[in-house]
């Protein structure tokens, strides 16, 4: 179990990253660019810690918490291919973030 969460932080870990990278570069540097993607890092951050972290703040069904886990996938996903990543590796990290929130959801 323990290696189960440990790597479903990993995987939100990632996905929060390819938030804040889309914001860092999907817009010029250094103005709008640095303060949308502090803005973007920080808002993933709160709805992650509110929601998804081992203890979360706001306790909510199983239901609730697939729900905002699987909009963070979804912006992470679109995140990486609005930056232009190749859409197979944003497809896979999907996969497995969602693979991995109903694995852990299930025990």
């Amino acid at each position: 179990m323990g290696i189960l969460v440990a790597l479903r932080s990993l995987v939100h870990l990632l996905l929060v990253l390819s938030i804040a990278t889309w914001g860092f570069l999907a817009f010029e540097l250094p103005l709008p660019g640095a303060l949308i993607g502090l803005g973007m890092l920080l808002f993933t951050v709160v709805i992650w810690a509110l929601f998804l972290s081992p203890k979360p703040v706001l306790a909510v069904d199983r239901f609730g918490q697939a729900f905002v886990e699987l909009l963070l996938a979804a912006g992470a996903v679109a995140a990486l291919l609005a930056i232009g990543v190749f859409w197979v590796i944003p497809v896979l990290i999907g996969l497995l973030a969602v693979v991995l929130g109903f694995v852990a959801a299930k025990k």
